[in-house]
């Protein structure tokens, strides 16, 4: 009875207070959906594609699994694992030379007095404008067995290492001197004034305050030359001669071959290096630290006659080269019968005429580039919006971004590849994408997602989130304030997206050389075809009519920045 009263009388238990969920409204809800649509379209054109490049490596003709086998055979061949290293050694080599010069190119441009400096700069981007093929054939006009300065040389072939590393130094050069430029643009002058004061000299300096406020930059710099020059197709398929390396060893077993399982292999071999390198890439800018503090004083390079000088000789040295190569590529587009007959004429741009397909490949390049610039960019903004402006379900965010960010690692040879073992597969309901111009504008959007990616987020992260907080408490809708809002504010780093991909879709060839038909032959593969067929004068009218139609685009895009932002942006000008 004691038992039963004391436990009556005991006090009750408390209850712990129920758990608050957050309300979520219709709005979050359809950003979360939009999430997962875009989380699907990043699965179905990058991440799966691979995957199945990844099984296709490990299969035999019939489908059966083999494991490693694949692999072995072709370790085993000493012809196809000589390229391996070929393509090592001229990455390795090509990288050396090409972080050598635009260090030195960009230190003059930001730390140096020199006139033209503006001029510098902007003849260093010339490169951007042109396909890889484009520098392959005039090293071909310069340096070739009937070039201008063939002696120069003194007997050896430009056909070779020398000529792939020559031309992929002309294309990696303006990748380079970007990130360099930007590295060394962020300079703190009270560092060297304290270098001054402690009496350090100009090498002890350079060694002590300026490498080491860089050195992030540089390496970063460095592995996007070498992945740049491991994955290109370009210059070795034009200028390579009988120097394989994996590039074209893939094109040879793919195109030529119709060895699909051991072009997996290949794309494999090719994709790793450029993951590793990612990799590092991305551990080398998480250790990097700010330079640049609150209180820091921007550098004013000082004027040294002697440094400026040789900084302005120098530059005007690569200059002379960059304005060189693409010269000859003009020149050799205009000349009569090289070099037999070096009047000038035009009739290698009647392309008609040429048995070329005509003009049929550049519309489609331009429509592939206009649909690339359009979506792409639709795409790329509004996924970055829903990665940064979504509240919570972080885990879901977290994996968007890591398949944003696979592109960048993907060489385009290997999306190429990958897409005809996804698409093309009779299993596959989104098999009717295959052969059509939809396929491509598809792969050049995955191909180049990466950086447009990083652009678009890197915007939105300075808009400040109070923007979001008031229209919500004003009851204003999601996609007004997106519309009212985000695009005006964004709007140079929509614009720079846009370009980008306008320009990478005019040139690029790697990504869909797989994929194009006779329908939907673009501008650069139909000049990589003419030079094979032996017409060299051709391939280099149509590379120059590439180079010519990314001009216009890129100064109607400065034009058209400028009356956007005028009109759209007219916050930014502080009254006086």
């Amino acid at each position: 009875m004691a038992d039963t009263f004391a436990f009556d009388l005991a006090p009750p238990q408390a209850k712990e207070p129920a758990k608050i969920r957050p309300i979520v409204s219709r709005e979050e809800w359809g950003m979360r959906a939009g999430l997962g649509l875009l989380a699907l379209y990043l699965a179905v054109t990058i991440a799966i594609p691979l995957f199945m490049l990844l099984r296709k490596s490990v299969e035999d003709a019939d489908g059966s699994f083999i494991g490693l086998a694949n692999f072995h055979r072709y370790f085993a061949d000493p012809a196809l694992s000589l390229s391996f290293q070929n393509s090592f050694f001229i990455s390795i080599l090509g990288t050396a030379i090409t972080l050598w010069l635009a260090f030195w190119y960009a230190y003059a441009i930001t730390r140096s007095c020199m006139p033209a400096r503006g001029l510098f700069k902007a003849l260093a981007l010339i490169p951007l404008l042109a396909p890889s093929l484009l520098p392959g054939l005039a090293l071909v006009y310069l340096f070739g067995n009937q070039g201008i300065f063939k002696s120069v040389l003194m007997g050896q072939s430009i056909y070779g290492p020398i000529g792939i590393i020559t031309g992929e130094v002309f294309f990696a050069f303006p990748h380079a001197v970007m990130i360099i430029t930007t590295a060394l643009a962020m300079a703190d002058q009270r560092l060297y004034e304290a270098a001054d004061a402690l009496r350090a000299g100009p090498v002890r300096t350079f060694f002590t305050v300026t490498l080491p406020g860089c050195r992030y930059g540089v390496m970063s710099a460095g592995f996007v030359i070498f992945t740049l020059i491991f994955t290109d197709f370009g210059v070795p398929k034009v200028i390579g001669g009988s120097y394989d390396v994996l590039a074209t060893d893939i094109y040879q077993q793919v195109i030529g071959q119709f060895n699909f399982q051991m072009g997996a292999v290949i794309g494999l071999l090719l994709l790793a290096p450029t993951v590793l390198s990612f990799a590092a890439d991305r551990i080398t800018t998480r250790r990097q630290q700010s330079m640049v503090s609150a209180r820091a004083v921007p550098l004013e390079p000082k004027p040294r006659r002697a440094v400026d000088r040789a900084c302005f000789a120098f530059c005007l040295v690569i200059a002379v080269f960059l304005l060189g190569v693409m010269g000859m590529a003009a020149f050799g587009s205009v000349v009569k019968f090289w070099p037999y007959n070096l009047s000038l004429t035009l009739m290698h741009y009647d392309f008609g005429k040429l048995g070329t397909d005509g003009w049929n490949p550049f519309w489609n390049s331009l429509k592939l580039s206009a649909f690339t610039a359009v979506f792409g960019t639709a795409i790329v903004f509004a996924g970055a919006y829903l990665v940064e402006k979504i509240r919570g379900f972080g885990i879901a965010r977290s994996a968007v971004h890591l398949l944003a960010m696979l592109p960048l690692a993907t060489p385009g040879l290997v999306l190429g590849l990958s897409y005809i073992f996804f698409f093309n597969s009779p299993d596959n309901p989104l098999n009717f994408l295959y052969a059509t111009l939809t396929i491509l504008v598809i792969c050049t959007i995955t191909h180049f997602y990466t950086v447009c990616h990083l652009t678009a987020v890197t915007a939105l992260k300075q808009l400040d989130a109070e923007f979001e907080a008031v229209s919500a408490s004003l009851k204003v809708p999601v996609w007004r304030t997106f519309l009212r809002v985000t695009v005006p504010v964004c709007l140079p780093a929509i614009l720079d997206i846009a370009i980008y991909y306008f320009v990478n879709a005019m040139t690029t060839v790697s990504a869909v050389i797989f994929i194009y038909t006779g329908s939907t032959k673009l501008m650069a593969i139909n000049a990589l075809n003419t030079d094979d067929a032996g017409n060299s004068a051709a391939a280099c009218a149509m590379g120059m009519t590439i180079v010519v139609t990314c001009a216009l685009v890129r100064g109607l895009h400065a034009l058209a920045g400028r009356t956007f932002l005028a009109r759209h942006q007219a916050w930014r000008r502080r009254s006086a």
